[in-house]
C-alpha cells in the first residue's frame, strides 16, 4: 500500500512524495474542502462552507502522524484535519490528469449483424442472478445494445424485468407505450410506415438514456428492425471528415415535438455530437422526422445542412447498419443517445405488430452498474 514519504509546501499545494516514487500536488482549498470532517456521517453530504474561509488559507503546521495520515492545523478556523493516505492516493487528481483515457464504448460496425448472439441474452439469466444482471449492464454500457430472449408476452410484463435495474422514467407517452398501428397516429410509429433510424424524443432538453422495446406479437409481413451505432458513425467522421465532424460537433440543430395532441410546445436546440470533458463520446441527438425548420447563420447554412446530409446518409450505410427481426418474448435494448433504431413498413393486413416501449435514464443503468461491481 503507498505511504507518504515526504511533504513538501509550496505557494498554493502541498506535495506529497510517495513511497513508490509517484508525486502528487494537492491544493490548499482543495484539502481544507476535503477534509473528512466536512461531510455529515449519515447523508455523508458536504456540510462545511468553503465560503467561510479565504482564498488566503494554507498549512500552518503539516506533518504525517504516527498512523500514517497527513495531519494539517490550518492558518485559519482553528482546524485540524486528517487525511487518510489511501484516501488521498485514491482521489489523486495529478495522478488521475496523467492517466490516459480509456474509453467504456466498444464501437461496432455491420460485422456485429455475423455475431448478433453475443449481445443476446435470456431472460431467466437476468432474473435469477445478479451475474446476469451485471451481463446485461455491461452489453447495455460499453456495447448500447442487447437483446433479451424467451422474456414473458404479457401486458406490461416488462415491469418486472426492468425493476431489476431501477425505475422507468415517466414520459407523456405513458409507461409503457404501446407501439401499434392506430388510425390518425400522433407520431409515425403508431403507424405502418417505415422508420428511419431515429433517436427518441431529441426536442427534450434530456432525452431518456435508454429504451426498452419489447416484442408481445410479430406475425405481420415487414416491420423489420435496424439499429446504427452513431458513435461508430462519429468516430468514422472524426478519422475521415473532421471538417463535417466539426460542424456537428459545434453548430446546434433545432428539433420540435410535432404532436398534435400535446398542449405544450417543446422544441430545443442540441448539436448532432456532443463529447465529454474527455473528448469522447457523449450523446448524439438526431431524428430526421422531428428535425425543425434549422435557422443558423445564413454565412453557414451550407456547410450545415452537407454535414447534416452526410451524417444522415452514413447513419443508414449498410456498412454500419445491422437488420434483425424481433421475435415474441424479445426485448430490444439500447442506448437512446448513442444507437439510432428504425424499422421497415408492414403490412397491418397480413398481421399484427405490437410492442410495448419504457424508458430508463442512464444515470439508473451507469449507477446500477457501478453498484454491482463494488
Amino acid at each position: 500500500m503507498s505511504s507518504i514519504s515526504k511533504i513538501e509546501k509550496n505557494s498554493s499545494y502541498l506535495k506529497i512524495i510517495w513511497n513508490d516514487g509517484e508525486e502528487s500536488k494537492f491544493n490548499f482549498m482543495w484539502l481544507r474542502d476535503n477534509c473528512p470532517t466536512a461531510h455529515d456521517k449519515d447523508s455523508r453530504h458536504r456540510m462545511f462552507n468553503i465560503l467561510s474561509v479565504s482564498t488566503k488559507i494554507n498549512p500552518k503546521k503539516y506533518s504525517v502522524n504516527k498512523d500514517g495520515k497527513l495531519e494539517i492545523e490550518w492558518s485559519e478556523g482553528n482546524h485540524i484535519s486528517l487525511y487518510d493516505s489511501k484516501w488521498l492516493r485514491d482521489n489523486c487528481y495529478t495522478i488521475k490528469n496523467k492517466k490516459e483515457y480509456v474509453s467504456p464504448y466498444e464501437l461496432w460496425d455491420n460485422s456485429l449483424q455475423n455475431n448478433l448472439d453475443s449481445v443476446k441474452i435470456n431472460c431467466k439469466e437476468i432474473m435469477d442472478s445478479d451475474e446476469g444482471l451485471i451481463k446485461w449492464l455491461k452489453l447495455l454500457h460499453h456495447k448500447g445494445i442487447a437483446i433479451i430472449e424467451n422474456a414473458p408476452v404479457e401486458d406490461k410484463s416488462g415491469f418486472k424485468i426492468l425493476n431489476r435495474i431501477s425505475h422507468t422514467r415517466e414520459t407523456f407517452f405513458k409507461t409503457p407505450f404501446e407501439v401499434i398501428n392506430i388510425p390518425k397516429p400522433n407520431n409515425s410509429a403508431y403507424s405502418a410506415h417505415a422508420l428511419r433510424n431515429h433517436m427518441d424524443l431529441p426536442w427534450f432538453e434530456n432525452p431518456p438514456g435508454y429504451q426498452f422495446l419489447h416484442c408481445l406479437i410479430n406475425s405481420a409481413t415487414g416491420g423489420d428492425s435496424s439499429a446504427v451505432d452513431a458513435f461508430a458513425v462519429a468516430d468514422y467522421l472524426k478519422k475521415n471528415e473532421k471538417d463535417v465532424f466539426d460542424i456537428l460537433v459545434s453548430v446546434p440543430l433545432k428539433f420540435r415535438d410535432k404532436d398534435y395532441t400535446q398542449e405544450a410546445v417543446r422544441s430545443v436546440y442540441g448539436t448532432a455530437i456532443s463529447l465529454t470533458k474527455d473528448g469522447d463520446y457523449n450523446d448524439i441527438r438526431y431524428s430526421i422526422a422531428t428535425l425543425d425548420a434549422l435557422d443558423c447563420h445564413p454565412d453557414i447554412m451550407e456547410k450545415v445542412y452537407k454535414a447534416h446530409h452526410r451524417f444522415g446518409n452514413l447513419l443508414h450505410d449498410k456498412k454500419f447498419q445491422i437488420n434483425f427481426r424481433l421475435k415474441p418474448g424479445d426485448i430490444f435494448c439500447f442506448n437512446n443517445r448513442r444507437l439510432l433504431h428504425g424499422r421497415t413498413e408492414f403490412d397491418p393486413a397480413s398481421g399484427k405488430r405490437h410492442l410495448q416501449g419504457y424508458y430508463i435514464d442512464r444515470d439508473e443503468i451507469i449507477g446500477r452498474l457501478n453498484y454491482l461491481k463494488n
